[in-house]
């Protein structure tokens, strides 16, 4: 009997090469003249191009902005470490924002904003072709699916987005501010992988 897997099918040059030019629009885009003029770099996405997983965030922070790579510093190692726990890697996952730029301070995207980066996310989405979506945080659900429902009412559910089971949780800079939540976060973890029929540990790895 073959066994559950993460893994998607090897990726594609077409999936590479459309990932790539997406990549190259966002890093010359300026349709947010604010948000163009404040940055120091565009965070695009990282990860398999084939992957089963995507993990949707909601916009670069400033370790992000200065390294140009989604999730990263603190709320980063936490979702690296959840990743892990997993028994996976970032390499296996794909990781972008609803946001390709940082806003200033840090506050939330604004709806302009968001439409602004909507076509570059779709197009993230349809290169990659997942199984499942994972949306971190409100912010990040709320765009994906067009909801205007709390992450708190959207967890514990599967949804669906173009094809891809999605689940929706707590972002890691909640988890950050409020530790027990990590558990709330781990059970939809194990609901996410029992779904794939892949069983994961009790409870969450320290």
């Amino acid at each position: 009997m073959t066994e559950p897997s993460t893994s998607g099918e090897p990726a594609n040059d077409d999936s590479v090469a459309r990932l790539a030019e997406l990549s190259d629009r966002v890093a010359a885009c300026r349709r947010c003249q604010e948000l163009a003029d404040a940055r120091n770099s565009t965070v695009f996405g990282v990860g398999d191009p084939a992957a089963k997983i995507l993990f949707v965030g909601e916009a670069p922070g400033a370790d992000e902005d200065r390294q140009g790579e989604p999730f990263v510093g603190r709320a980063g190692k936490l979702l690296n470490d959840i990743i892990a726990a997993c028994g996976l890697t970032r390499e296996e996952i794909y990781i972008c924002n609803i946001l390709k730029c940082r806003p200033p301070g840090n506050r939330n995207p604004s709806p302009g904003e968001a439409e602004n980066c909507r076509e570059y996310l779709d197009g993230q989405i349809a290169a990659v072709d997942p199984e499942y979506i994972v949306c971190w945080g409100t912010v990040a659900a709320q765009n994906l699916l067009g909801s205007k429902e709390t992450i708190g009412r959207l967890r514990r559910r599967f949804l669906e987005h173009n094809g891809a089971r999605v689940l929706c949780t707590y972002h890691p800079s909640y988890l950050l501010r409020n530790p027990a939540a990590k558990k709330d976060v781990w059970d939809d973890m194990k609901m996410l992988f029992a779904d794939m029929g892949i069983s994961l540990p009790g409870k969450k790895k320290k």
